[in-house]
């Protein structure tokens, strides 16, 4: 059964895939991060023959080493709000 917490978390996930207009490439590095560390933890994977992209991605990724996966949803949805709030208010 899904918690509050998941269900705003899913919530925030689907309203930035509806966004039309990019986001600077820090903020997508952020969100990948925390959307990661919320859906696998510590579980880190990485293909060593990815592109550079990649490598940031997953650079961004360990960055976030021991948040707990509920922190990482926190830390997502707020970040969301942020964007979403600045999309729409312009």
């Amino acid at each position: 059964m899904k918690t509050n917490l998941d269900k705003e978390f899913d919530k925030a996930f689907d309203l930035l895939s509806e966004l039309k207009e990019s986001l600077p490439q820090d903020v997508m590095l952020k969100l990948y991060a925390y959307y990661k560390q919320a859906t696998s933890g510590d579980i880190f994977s990485f293909n060593s023959e990815s592109d550079v992209r990649n490598g940031f991605k997953f650079n961004a990724w360990m960055q976030l080493n021991g948040m707990s996966q509920e922190e990482a949803k926190q830390e997502y949805i707020i970040l969301a709000k942020e964007i979403l709030t600045t999309n729409f208010n312009r």
